[in-house]
């Protein structure tokens, strides 16, 4: 059956406490061990229409599992709102009369925003305190606090999130944790036991069984090589372990498929195989080093039943494999001379049969590795190395920027300003010093008031639009505000060297 038709929304698992918020390779010093670095006992097979004996797994993974909880804070924020009259009753004297000014009927105003609670999970990872978790769950804390296996609670800061592959790592003081052991999840296998270890719904360190479903599942635009598994997985497991019988990790509960928003079997998480490198990308450089082969195709066999439901008879000589539809210009794959209606069936001798498979390869690559693609053209069997760039179309490292970089030094503007100059909002330029925006000409007390079509009221306004510009494909700001004269401005500041 079509999963497609039985699954009718994707639930992030981070569990409300209070009002809803919007949710949508380990390597070096203190990771956590490998499944082959520890010898563990030997788990013995049930026997034949016996059931699995958990309980090893529970024991072994219940401790590692921790409670998130996400403090947003109130806060005083602008907001626009219509003005049904504004346009009717614009004044042409410049506002003397009271109304406003012929904005199109957008006025704003100032409200304070309830403190927001959520709760999730996470996996402690090193016995330093390093914590995986979902992005989501920790998306716009303002504080974090990690409640242990035992009940002792730390806080948490943020040592990186991607959104995209919709994981986070945070970190707490402490020693001597109770590290999980992580298992490489391209071993799992369709239909073994497996575990989900969390908080749901606000019950602590609860246990579910089941089996894993499929692999390498896309689901929506974020992870596209996710496992699937029956085990309960309710709001509140986001972030947490999914383990296998030795207690092993294999994956990160990320969300569940529900009609209504509660488990009915089908709950998916990220696999380590993904999580290894995010992990690793995050603690050494801030972000995600994320490498494109850049293609853009489907399953073989969805291409072709597609074909056959427009009456086209179609023979690429495999039923198993990915489809080509289109090659991105002066991408990894048009550089290797890759064309659209090629089918892939191998990277690096690894055979792929849907684009899930293809994803998780790629996803533990970083730009400038190289891969051995072969595919077939005209049902003939070729094979080609490239080299995988980065979404900047180079196989440079990405970091994210500070706004240390800009080399300025910034405040939000005073009433006065905003009275004198007619303005809601902006961030003056307190002093440059040697950095980006000397370098772009940017002066002493110009006002910015948006940059990349963000508003900029606040630090972090600007904070948030450097690292976002920092990691797209084109790292450039674009900053329009005034001077203190009323002269409006406009400059770009490049935040990458030649």
């Amino acid at each position: 059956m079509d999963m497609k038709k039985i699954v009718n929304i994707a639930v992030p698992t981070s569990a409300i406490v209070a009002v809803v918020l919007s949710v949508a390779a380990l390597t070096n010093t203190n990771a956590a061990p490998s499944a082959e670095q520890n010898s563990l006992p030997a788990v013995a097979s049930a026997p034949a229409g016996q059931p699995v004996d958990l309980t090893y797994a529970a024991e072994k993974a219940l401790p590692s599992v921790v409670y998130i909880k996400n403090t947003q804070n109130s806060k005083l924020q602008t907001v626009e709102y219509s003005d049904p009259f504004e346009d009717f009753f614009s004044d042409p004297f410049g506002g003397f009369f009271g109304r406003g000014q012929g904005n199109g009927g957008r006025r704003q105003r100032q409200v304070q925003t309830p403190k927001r609670t959520a709760a999730g999970s996470g996996v402690i990872i090193s016995a330093d305190g390093y914590i995986v978790t979902n992005n989501h769950v920790v998306d716009g804390a303002d504080e974090l606090m990690v409640t242990l296996n035992d009940n002792k609670e730390y806080s948490a800061r943020i040592i990186g999130a991607d959104a995209t592959t919709d994981l986070a790592l945070i970190k707490i003081d402490a020693k001597n944790l109770p590290a999980i052991v992580i298992a490489n999840s391209d071993n799992a296998k369709v239909g073994e036991w497996v575990l989900a270890v969390g908080n749901p719904l606000g019950l602590n360190n609860t246990v579910t069984a089941g089996i894993v479903s499929a692999k390498a599942r896309t689901m929506g635009q974020g992870v596209s090589s996710m496992i699937q598994t029956d085990a309960a997985i309710n709001q509140g497991n986001s972030g947490g372990a999914l383990v296998n019988v030795r207690g092993e990790l294999i994956g990160i509960n990320a969300m569940l498929a529900s009609p209504n928003g509660s488990n009915i079997g089908y709950g998916f998480a990220i696999p380590t195989s993904i999580m290894n490198k995010v992990v690793d990308d995050l603690k050494q450089y801030g972000n995600v080093q994320r490498a494109m082969i850049g293609i853009q195709g489907s399953d073989v066999n969805d291409y072709v039943d597609m074909e056959k439901e427009k009456g086209n008879e179609v023979d690429l000589g495999t039923m198993e494999g990915i489809y080509i539809a289109n090659v991105v210009d002066d991408g990894a794959a048009a550089e290797a001379g890759l064309e659209k209606g090629d089918v892939i069936t191998h990277i690096d001798g690894q055979k792929v049969s849907k684009f899930g498979e293809l994803t998780n390869i790629i996803a533990q690559k970083r730009p400038g590795d190289k891969i051995t693609i072969s595919y077939l053209r005209d049902k003939k069997k070729k094979e080609v190395t490239l080299t995988l760039k980065n979404e900047q179309g180079n196989t440079k490292v990405v970091k994210n920027a500070d706004i240390d970089v800009l080399g300025g030094q910034f405040r939000a503007i005073t009433d006065q300003q905003k009275e004198q100059l007619n303005i809601g909002y902006g961030l003056e330029v307190l002093k440059v010093n040697g950095g980006k925006l000397k370098d772009a000409g940017v002066p002493k007390g110009f006002i910015i008031q948006r940059i990349n079509d963000e508003s900029i009221k606040s630090i972090d306004d600007l904070q948030n639009v450097v690292k976002d510009a920092s990691t797209s494909k084109e790292p450039v700001l674009y900053i329009q505000g005034i001077y203190p004269t009323g002269k409006k401005g406009y400059f770009a500041v490049p935040l990458q060297n030649d």
